[in-house]
């Protein structure tokens, strides 16, 4: 039963090797989804890195503002 499907030897078809390759379209297609790719891992990266060590990324002034003069200051109420 084999045989019959698979006995028959066949010559490759010359248009096939044509056929195989991506058209513009797809090329463009492909391209613009490994772009994406790039960029999505460069931000899962950054937001790993943002999580691990949250103050590293932050301005120095966001977080030490509250030590300005009289911020701690609280007058005692008589």
């Amino acid at each position: 039963m084999t045989e019959q499907l698979y006995g028959g030897t066949a010559a490759p078809d010359p248009d096939s090797r044509s056929s195989s390759l991506l058209t513009p379209e797809q090329r463009a297609a492909l391209l613009l989804v490994l772009v994406l790719l790039f960029f999505l891992g460069l931000l899962v990266v950054r937001c790993f890195r943002i999580l691990l060590d949250p103050y590293r990324s932050m301005p120095a002034s966001n977080w030490t503002d509250c030590t300005d003069k009289g911020a701690f200051d609280y007058g005692v109420v008589s």
